[in-house]
């Protein structure tokens, strides 16, 4: 491009003072095509508008989960949450993702125990003590889309349910962790597997985190096991989820042949995720929905 041309980003502002900096590096770094390393598609890089935009959607998304986290309770039937939780999405003029979404029929996903994810909210779910449960919730608000999940506990819960819910917490963090712009996606993955093996649990890899924007599953796909050094380069202006769901038992999943949906540990251990929308910033990442 001329300098003076409007940048590629759609910022409206000319490419000398944009990103003209950030193409001459990515055209300095070389990628090692046998290590799988790969450069980042321009389309996939937000300018401020669609940053602003998804921190937006990350606010009223944040607001329905504390909705949610104050609904968890024994005896709570897991419809009605996902009732409250979409009144509170369209009374603010957002839109739930997850509604009618390829076929899903419920706004938010609620997961228990040994589902991994998926989970559909049902006035015969009930809660009740000891149970470990993921609510994933994807909001969108002016066309901008923002995704988070987390744990709950339903009263006193087994030990080993609640250190599995910790050590999921810590392979999101540490894999959060692990984001550091011009690093790269396998370095996630890296982080996420080992700290979960060390701590005796697996990583689903079925299933990974996506780019969030304007569509629901964006590139690029995280996978939550990997290999430093490897996968798309992690570039200023990427913005993605970070949601390694870990299982107290084997990796495996299957998906319920009812409803379509629900994914289940294939050995009926109990799985545990948390999930940010996370930006790829100059200096590391901010969070936009949690």
């Amino acid at each position: 491009m001329n300098r003076n041309d409007l940048c590629w980003c759609g910022s409206g502002r000319k490419y000398k003072k944009c990103h003209l900096a950030y193409d001459e590096r990515l055209d300095a770094m070389k990628f090692d095509f046998f290590k799988g390393q790969v450069r980042p598609p321009r389309n996939i890089i937000k300018n401020a508008a669609d940053i602003e935009g998804i921190r937006k959607a990350g606010v009223l998304n944040d607001a329905a989960l504390d909705l949610a986290a104050s609904m968890v309770e024994e005896g709570r039937d897991t419809a009605s949450i996902d009732d409250a939780v979409r009144k509170l999405i369209e009374g603010n003029g957002g839109i739930p993702a997850c509604l009618n979404y390829e076929g899903y029929p419920k706004s938010i996903c609620i997961s228990l125990n040994d589902v991994v994810c998926h989970g559909i909210p049902s006035r015969k779910t009930i809660l009740k003590e000891g149970d470990i449960l993921n609510v994933d919730i994807t909001t969108i608000l002016d066309g901008y889309y923002a995704d988070a999940s987390r744990m709950f506990m339903v009263g006193k819960v087994a030990p080993e349910a609640e250190r599995l819910v910790q050590v999921a917490k810590e392979c999101m963090l540490i894999g959060i962790e692990a984001v550091k712009p011009w690093g790269y996606v396998g370095d996630i993955g890296a982080a996420v597997n080992a700290h979960a093996k060390a701590n005796g649990c697996s990583v689903v890899t079925e299933l990974g985190g996506h780019g969030v924007g304007k569509d629901f599953h964006e590139d690029p796909y995280i996978p939550h096991v990997g290999e430093r050094g490897t996968g798309m380069l992690l570039v200023p202006g990427m913005v993605f989820t970070v949601e390694p769901m870990i299982n107290a038992g084997r990796y495996k999943v299957t998906v319920d042949k009812k409803d379509g949906w629900t994914v289940r540990t294939k050995d009926h251990s109990l799985s545990a995720q948390w999930e940010k929308t996370i930006l790829v910033t100059e200096t590391g990442v901010e969070v936009l929905s949690s």
